[in-house]
């Protein structure tokens, strides 16, 4: 009894069948399945296109790394643009004795 394909497996010959440029027919030999098979899934994937991808989640790390990098920037930023403290031998006007 044969398996079933997985999602993954399924996505990339729909992906390959869609993108690569060689017929249809040889991309459902290349995976070893049958070209009404491999038709059945591209039309499925057409009638829902709004699946989550790995280009989506992509994406949307991206976003969030970029706004991250902001944030981290403008913290930055505020602090270099901080006065400097001063020694504290200049705050209290009197010498620091180091202990070494």
């Amino acid at each position: 009894m044969a398996s079933r394909p997985t999602q993954e497996f399924r996505a990339e010959a729909v992906r390959v069948a869609l993108t690569s440029g060689l017929p249809r027919k040889q991309v459902a030999s290349d995976f070893g399945v049958g070209f009404s098979t491999l038709n059945r899934w591209i039309q499925q994937d057409r009638r829902n296109p709004e699946k989550p991808s790995i280009q989506s989640d992509l994406e949307r790390e991206i976003a969030e790394l970029r706004k991250e990098n902001r944030q981290l920037r403008e913290e930055r930023d505020v602090l270099k643009n901080r006065s400097r403290p001063q020694p504290a031998c200049a705050r209290y006007k009197q010498p620091v004795l180091c202990c070494a």
